[in-house]
């Protein structure tokens, strides 16, 4: 029997991905985000279950996940136009603050104080507090926006969390690099100054938006000259991953790169792109889902003593109470929107790429100095960090879809092909066409027709069940000789019926008949009876999509222009 560590990477790559999509399929049954799905098949295979995935192989995918954070970072770079910027940029910047250091503050005093009571050691306390603060202040996009495409989100709360979460890693980057400074400076691990430190969190976060703005102007240069969807595809792909390379080679965020290729080429082109946005959206299902399942397959919360449990506890309410709070507050204070100021807190729990990065760094600076019953600072930090992340990633997706939900921003970005999908005949169908018996007179149709703006009609037999169906192109046969309307009825004009559909059919089903039969409207009938209940055609499905679509999209407007408004008179 092969040993589980000998699993072939392929054979990983393969299980996990359908692993997680029956995962998913489980929790969305039970009406629970599936990014949750994804993570606990991986929790399930991972470290903290059957060990399927080991740390060799986590290792080996290591460039993997580097590449979905890359594709999830583009895609949120394409949501954050100028436009929206130049509407809502003061709100953003001052919401990021409050609710980043809100999180940093009560984190850092709650761990602080944990820690004091447990060790008596101010110094090492008010460092540890520090660290950790900091860590706690960044907030994970890619399980958050995974849930607001999954639910097809659209409004004034949807546009914040992506605009927040995508500048979360800079903060958090930047508080790091000041509270690890001053925590070695307490801890005696390092003299001097911290100046280095901070300097170093500029270039990381400068240096990726530079690679980024570089790349996306390169990008968008190419894209204007190609139209194929292979070669668009090809194009993005290999530009974004020679980001990443790039991004990692020079030690700058990955995720901050990522976004600014995909900000840089949206304002650039913003028609253009959104085709490009499109084709990769339709390409990454399958590598979010295997990203999910590696998260949750390196997640290990066994063989954590109580009081590290403890300090874990005290710092996910700090940093729950710090989220939501500090939005509440940065919401307040710029005169925000009723729906960001009650819901945003709960779309800023998740924490993973940037938090697990940080604590790995902190690991390794604090390797060594111990804290509490032999354990060392970077060992209990990572631990921390890591149980905290197993319980903020369960939570985390559910109240996003509760704050997206209560909202009511669920459902207002579909496109065409969403709304044929969901919506049924019974949804579009023309209920008041005329239907004519077969032996109707000719001249009494003609009557009819003429003060009708439908292109078919029904016949209908002695019993009320369809019979076939008469267009219009069937009656111009009569008016080069209007004669012959005199001694014709219906039956003798109309097509033989070849297919009907019921009100529950789906729409996307129905139109496809359509097609495939090359006509302009088929009868809809009663799934009990068989009796007539309206007619459905072509164009009546697309004017019916065309308005259902303006209503959505108008509804997310009108959140949008309502959130201005109520801030301007604020």
């Amino acid at each position: 029997m092969t040993h589980p560590n000998a699993l072939p990477i392929l054979f990983i790559i393969g299980a996990a991905i359908l692993g997680g999509s029956l995962g998913a399929r489980l929790f969305q049954r039970l009406r629970i985000p599936q990014v949750v799905g994804y993570i606990v098949v991986g929790l399930v295979v991972g470290k903290s279950g059957l060990h399927l995935i080991t740390d060799v192989q986590i290792h080996a995918l290591a460039p993997f996940n580097y590449f979905a954070l890359g594709v999830i970072g583009f895609m949120i770079g394409g949501e954050l136009h100028r436009n929206v910027f130049k509407k809502y940029g003061r709100q953003f910047m001052v919401i990021l603050f409050a609710e980043g250091i809100g999180a940093f503050a009560m984190v850092g005093l709650g761990v602080g104080a944990f820690t004091y009571l447990l060790t008596g050691d101010a110094a090492n306390s008010v460092a540890f507090g520090l660290v950790l603060g900091a860590i706690a202040s960044a907030t994970a996009p890619a399980a958050t926006v995974d849930v607001l495409w999954e639910y097809k989100t659209r409004g004034i709360l949807t546009t914040t969390v992506l605009a927040i979460v995508a500048l979360d890693d800079g903060l958090g980057l930047v508080l790091y690099s000041l509270a690890s400074s001053v925590a070695l400076h307490l801890t005696g691990l390092e003299s001097g100054s911290g100046l280095g430190s901070l300097l170093r969190a500029l270039y990381e976060i400068g240096g990726a938006v530079l690679l980024g703005a570089v790349a996306g102007t390169l990008l968008s240069w190419s894209l204007r000259r190609v139209n194929e969807y292979g070669r668009t595809l090809a194009s993005i792909i290999g530009l974004l991953t020679l980001v990443l390379g790039v991004s990692l080679w020079m030690d700058v965020d990955v995720i901050l790169a990522a976004m600014a290729l995909g900000v840089t080429m949206v304002n650039l082109m913003p028609q253009r792109s959104r085709e490009a946005f499109n084709i990769v959206e339709r390409f990454a299902p399958p590598i979010y889902v295997l990203f999910f399942v590696l998260v949750g397959a390196r997640l290990s919360i066994q063989g954590l003593p109580g009081w590290m449990w403890g300090l874990a506890l005290t710092y996910v309410v700090g940093r729950t109470l710090g989220k939501m709070s500090g939005a509440w507050f940065g919401a307040r204070w710029t005169h925000s929107a009723d729906a960001i100021r009650k819901y945003l807190g709960l779309c800023l729990f998740s924490q993973a790429g940037v938090a697990i990065g940080l604590s790995i760094l902190a690991g390794i600076r604090f390797s060594g100095h111990d804290l509490y019953g032999g354990v060392d600072m970077g060992t209990v930090i990572l631990m921390v960090v890591t149980a905290t992340t197993f319980l903020v990633q369960i939570i985390g997706p559910p109240c996003v879809k509760i704050a997206v939900k209560k909202a009511g921003e669920i459902g207002l970005n579909v496109t065409e092909e969403d709304l044929v999908k969901t919506l049924t005949v019974a949804d579009a169908m023309e209920r008041s066409t005329p239907a004519f018996r077969v032996d109707t007179p000719v001249e009494t149709i003609l009557s009819t027709v003429a003060e009708s703006n439908a292109s078919a009609y029904a016949v209908l037999d002695r019993e009320g069940r369809v019979a076939g169906t008469l267009t219009v192109e069937e009656l111009r046969t009569l008016f080069a000789d209007p004669a012959m309307g005199e001694w014709l009825v219906a039956f003798d004009l109309m097509r033989p019926l070849a297919e009907t559909v019921t009100g529950g059919t789906s729409l996307l089903e129905a139109r496809t008949k359509l097609r495939q039969m090359d006509v302009e409207s088929l009868p809809v009938i009663s799934e009990e009876d068989g009796t007539l209940l309206g007619m459905i055609d072509r164009r009546g499905i697309q004017r019916m999509i065309s308005r259902e679509l303006l209503r959505r999209h108008q509804a997310a407007g009108d959140s949008l222009d309502g959130a201005t408004a109520e801030g301007e008179s604020a």
